[in-house]
């Protein structure tokens, strides 16, 4: 059973909080939206590619359970009353659907302005070394506002026959009362200061807001009078805010609209945006400058820049984490920052064309379809709401590890290939982050460009981990495989092409991950990375092919830890391509930011699904079953049981006569020296060696059975994918007694 906190456990209950009047029924389909046109839905549904981009044809399936559970429903994604339009989940855009218009914006962006730090900022104290924020609000300290209490993560509009509705969708609601937002409608020749301290001017004709639990409609062109007649119902479930303005009060016809928006907190005692200081309180905002705007997160910003690597060649750790604190690109909000430091967020708007939704018209020309994407997705898994900084962070934490982001909605990177999929779908690269880094380490990279254009294409997906330190182990794995299971909705994948890379700790999430689940793999390339407490497991890397690069200066992954691997791997005689680079130290494959002989080994990328020989170590306490992280299986062989589960390991090797191949030979090591050239820095001196196999030679087959075994109590043999027949001959050596099943038989 997959555990976490129940995502319905706040109750399905809309708080009211004016005169709800008569509720309007749940939408699917085709609707006529109070006497406006009919507008029909089916072409904006997604289509679900996952009945093909997974390998439902493998048995056993390859892999943990929660790869292929179905999707979560998910309170914030859902549609009520008179909303119907499928969520676009690919931050910074926008599109016209079902008669609505929809932005999605970037979740955990909600920094605020570029001030001045918060010394309490327990952003900047944690271990987001090089991830950092380039807004400096900090907020209040109260459990309220779980340190994103105003991060918008949607925005709809939709015209109906007597009114317009508005919505907005927050990542964490906890106390309405603590919550504020803006939305200017219209223009004006100059920009206008924005109504309750906001401290931000853009162009408006009038301003709508959400002050608390109350709404108000200002007349920009006439002191701010107020105008009487919207209403504003707050969905606690849902996290949404429903706001009907009746054509009376504002009637925006047929015509294109003029709309910006903003969320800060609400100072229910001075009836303001409550206003930054040095320090945060229980109740006030920190990080602040002198007149610092007070919102946390700006609406309609499609061209929020990526990182830049070459800006941090020829840096030192240190160096490189303070230039860091300066570019500060990685949680997609250095344009908002820099926005709301200058008070004018004139740049971020959209123009909502009316006619557009009166007609019911589909248009889907701002979704980007290509290139560095960051996307949305809903996890099984709720540990409450918004960040806690100090939850399960560093390498020494206590497991399992649920991770800072405590929500169900969580962020991750995915490339798309410029070029169109093949017949049979992209292949995919699984590509996990390093440590204090977060999903946008290779956002904009040409690290991602050459993996994901390589051959005839392949996806790159980053998640989050939920935080920056969780070394892939429990809730930070179960976000590989959420993020993957997602990419696999949406993305026609080839599931025979899989391969898995990443730096540091995303390196060793490599190695973890590939010897729980090497079945699921064609190729891995770990980079600056031992194999973080998986040493033992590495004999399981038998079918996966394995390229390392390592730095002989490297200061945190040092050389002799590293070695150990090298050598580790050439004493299995497994194929091994190892680039030791003679003068790079940790950082430097990263900010190079080349890496075209990774992406020319993984080209071959298909996973071997039936190999002849079989060597499996077996952790069960390096998984965790209440995340549906289930590692007992390899290939053809599945079920497996320790005989003694205090030791916490057993290991099975297991060679079938059934598929007619030999083992085959391994060639020496061939040594050879060269020079990187194409990054950001000097070429690169590296000393390779490589180990590779000589193609398996061909032998009768018999129907017969090998099984090395030492601590397992029992396995199940999948005859048909070993060629075996029921009545194979099971030649056992073990150290325990093992019982054999043969499946089917």
């Amino acid at each position: 059973m997959l555990k976490g906190k129940p995502i319905w456990g706040l109750g399905a209950v809309a708080l009211c909080l004016t005169a709800c009047g008569t509720s309007e029924p749940a939408t699917t389909g085709q609707t006529t939206d109070e006497g406006g046109p009919v507008v029909d839905c089916a072409d904006s549904q997604p289509t679900d590619h996952s009945a093909t981009s997974l390998a439902w044809h493998i048995d056993p399936l390859p892999g943990p359970p929660l790869l292929y559970t179905a999707a979560p429903d998910a309170p914030q994604l859902e549609n009520a009353g008179v909303w119907q339009a499928p969520p676009i989940l690919i931050s910074g855009a926008s599109a016209y659907r079902c008669g609505e218009f929809l932005y999605q914006d970037w979740l955990f962006d909600d920094r605020g302005a570029a001030g001045v730090l918060d010394p309490n900022d327990p952003h900047d104290a944690t271990s987001y070394l090089f991830s950092n924020k380039a807004g400096t609000l900090t907020y209040p300290t109260a459990e309220d506002y779980a340190n994103n209490a105003a991060d918008l993560v949607e925005f709809r509009v939709k015209p109906l026959s007597d009114r317009t509705a508005f919505r907005l969708t927050l990542n964490t609601l906890l106390d309405p009362s603590r919550v504020a937002m803006t939305i200017a409608l219209g223009g004006s020749e100059a920009p206008v200061d924005w109504p309750y301290s906001a401290g931000v001017v853009s162009p408006a004709r009038w301003f709508l807001s959400v002050k608390g639990t109350d709404v108000e409609l200002l007349d920009a062109a006439n002191d701010m009078t107020p105008i009487a007649g919207p209403a504003v119902t707050i969905d606690m479930v849902r996290r949404q805010y429903t706001i009907d303005v009746p054509h009376t009060a504002w009637n925006p016809g047929t015509g294109s609209v003029r709309m910006a928006a903003g969320v800060g907190v609400w100072d229910a005692e001075a009836g303001t945006y409550a206003q930054p200081g040095a320090i945060a309180n229980a109740s006030a905002p920190g990080g602040g400058a002198t007149l610092s705007p007070a919102l946390f997160n700006v609406a309609f910003r499609a061209q929020e820049p990526t990182p830049d690597f070459g800006a941090f060649m020829g840096r030192t750790i240190a160096d490189a984490a303070v230039l860091d604190k300066t570019q500060a690109h990685w949680w997609r909000e250095r344009a908002q920052a820099d926005a709301l430091q200058s008070g004018d967020i004139s740049a971020f708007f959209a123009n909502v064309d009316f006619d557009k939704l009166q007609r019911g018209e589909s248009d889907e020309s701002a979704v980007p379809t290509s290139g560095h994407l960051n996307r949305i997705y809903a996890s099984r898994f709720a540990y409450g709401q918004g960040l806690d900084y100090e939850n399960c962070g560093g390498i020494s934490a206590t497991r399992p590890c649920q991770g800072g982001m405590r929500g169900q909605l969580l962020p991750y990177a995915i490339y798309v290939p410029q070029q169109a999929p093949p017949a049979d779908g992209y292949g995919l690269t699984v590509f996990p982050h390093a440590l204090s880094a977060n999903y946008n380490q290779y956002s904009g990279s040409r690290h991602s460009e050459q993996l994901g254009e390589r051959g005839t294409g392949s996806i790159v997906i980053t998640g989050s981990g939920r935080g920056p330190d969780g070394f892939y182990y429990d809730a930070a794995q179960a976000d590989i495989f959420e993020v993957w299971a997602d990419a696999a909705r949406h993305y026609p994948l080839d599931p025979d092409r899989v391969t898995m890379t990443g730096i540091s700790m995303g390196g060793i999430g490599s190695f973890r991950t590939a010897t729980h689940y090497p079945d699921l793999f064609g190729r891995i390339m770990p980079v600056v990375a031992a194999a973080g407490g998986s040493e033992d497991a590495l004999a399981s890397l038998r079918n996966v092919p394995v390229m390392m690069w390592t730095c002989a200066l490297d200061e945190l992954q040092q050389l002799p830890i590293t070695e150990e691997i090298v050598g580790a791997l050439h004493g299995l005689n497994y194929r091994l391509d190892s680039y030791l680079f003679t003068t790079w130290d940790h950082l430097t494959p990263s900010t190079n930011d080349f890496y075209a002989p990774g992406a020319e080994f993984l080209l071959d990328d298909t996973v071997d699904r039936n190999p002849a020989h079989i060597t499996y170590v077996f952790r069960p306490g390096e998984t965790n079953a209440d995340y549906g992280l289930v590692a007992d299986k390899a290939y053809w062989l599945s079920g497996l049981e320790l005989s003694d589960a205090s030791t916490g390991i057993g290991t099975i090797d297991a060679v079938s006569e059934g598929l007619g191949l030999a083992d085959p030979e391994p060639l020496p090591v061939a040594e050879s020296v060269g020079v990187l050239d194409g990054g950001n820095h000097e070429p690169a001196p590296y000393v390779r060696r490589a180990l590779d196999w000589v193609e398996p030679a061909t032998q009768p087959a018999a129907d017969r059975l090998h099984i090395t075994a030492s601590n397992i109590a029992r396995v199940i043999v999948h005859p048909e994918r070993a060629g075996l027949s029921c009545g194979a001959e099971i030649v056992i050596d073990s150290d325990v007694e093992t019982v054999v099943v043969v499946d089917g038989c």
